[in-house]
């Protein structure tokens, strides 16, 4: 044990990050197979390497009202404490309460991805998401409150030049709403998280990239704490219609 140093794990988890990114871009690369290779990546990385009482896959997102979003590339969910997870004719349907983030996943980004990515971020968090009060001793009952969710993109590689340069901010800063895209990752040159105290994105070049953006998400889910209780009876009037 003497002879074992942080610096070197820290460094060979790196290595294997950036391998397992690499291999996907190489064995897909412009293929019509590219963009469902890239989410399978990241859920695959994502799912090595995040706490257990979390899951990432692809997947449709569901309220008690019967909203559904569209697909959605890469959705970390809970799967300590949520009731259920549908799974309807080969998808994934979550409920929105058990939902801690969402990305949009594809090999490059542009323009006309991060847009998209934006808009769906926005539909997500038009969701509805119930909540159940719970008993706390001395203070009786109590609601907790949500915590928004997590909105973001990933990719290897972006169109952008300098990769997250001027124009790469000026299009994360066009939807501040609920298109807010909170944190990403482009794998080979920086990841970007939106700061809540100085209002704007931060945007960083280099620094081991997917290894930064995926310490920085764990850092954001631990504030984030449990995902709320799910009111099941909300749900449950469905089995009624």
């Amino acid at each position: 044990m003497a002879d074992w140093s942080l610096q070197a794990l820290l460094a060979e988890m790196h290595n294997d990050v950036q391998l397992r990114l690499a291999t996907a871009r190489t064995a897909f690369g412009n293929t019509g197979a590219a963009g469902n290779g890239s989410d399978r990546a990241w859920i695959e990385l994502l799912n090595t390497y995040l706490p257990k009482r979390y899951e990432a896959a692809t997947a449709y997102i569901v309220d008690s009202l019967g909203t559904f979003s569209q697909q959605v590339d890469v959705v970390i969910f809970d799967r300590q404490d949520s009731p259920f997870v549908f799974y309807y004719q080969g998808q994934m349907v979550v409920p929105i309460e058990s939902v801690y983030a969402v990305f949009e996943a594809k090999p490059t980004a542009n323009a006309v991805l991060l847009r998209y990515a934006q808009k769906k971020a926005a539909s997500v968090r038009t969701l509805r998401r119930t909540t159940l009060q719970t008993q706390q001793p001395g203070r009786g009952q109590l609601t907790k409150p949500l915590a928004p969710i997590m909105c973001g993109l990933l990719t290897f590689e972006t169109d952008w030049q300098p990769a997250l340069g001027f124009e790469f901010e000026k299009a994360l800063e066009a939807d501040l709403g609920k298109g807010r895209l909170d944190i990403g990752c482009i794998a080979e040159h920086g990841h970007f998280t939106y700061d809540d105290n100085e209002k704007r994105h931060k945007l960083v070049t280099g620094m081991k990239p997917a290894t930064s953006f995926l310490f920085n998400l764990i850092e954001k889910l631990q504030i984030m704490g449990t995902a709320p209780l799910v009111n099941v009876e909300a749900y449950s009037k469905w089995l009624a219609k």
